[in-house]
């Protein structure tokens, strides 16, 4: 049977670039950082992995990374401040969860939700 999720890998061209998003919205670099091929950032008992590809390999909207969080709307008002631009505020879902969309600088989706 299929326990959790342990990582989640998403490409990069630019470690730096990357690595300086998470961190302002509170990842913690477990393993790597800006100057490496291939970084682990913590995420509770799992890990939200970067790694470098070269500028000739591209890619389209995958999918979306879905993160819980502890407070949706300090998480927002932080990436904000930031000057990020999330898809829309925060907002409560009918199915559940409040939670707002942000995509990171390679164009990766990512949602930051909370159970109601």
């Amino acid at each position: 049977m299929i326990e959790s999720i342990s990582a989640i890998t998403l490409a990069t061209h630019d470690m730096r670039r990357a690595v300086q998003f998470y961190r302002s919205l509170g990842f913690d670099v477990g393993h790597g950082g800006e100057s490496a091929s291939f970084t682990s950032l913590r995420v509770g008992a799992g890990h939200l992995n970067l790694i470098t590809q070269p500028d000739d390999r591209t890619w389209s909207w995958w999918g979306r990374v879905i993160l819980y969080v502890t407070d949706v709307d300090a998480l927002h008002a932080r990436a904000v401040a930031a000057g990020f631009r999330p898809h829309a505020a925060p907002r409560d879902a009918e199915w559940g969860e409040r939670y707002f969309h942000l995509t990171d600088p390679d164009g990766h989706e990512l949602s930051f939700a909370r159970r109601l």
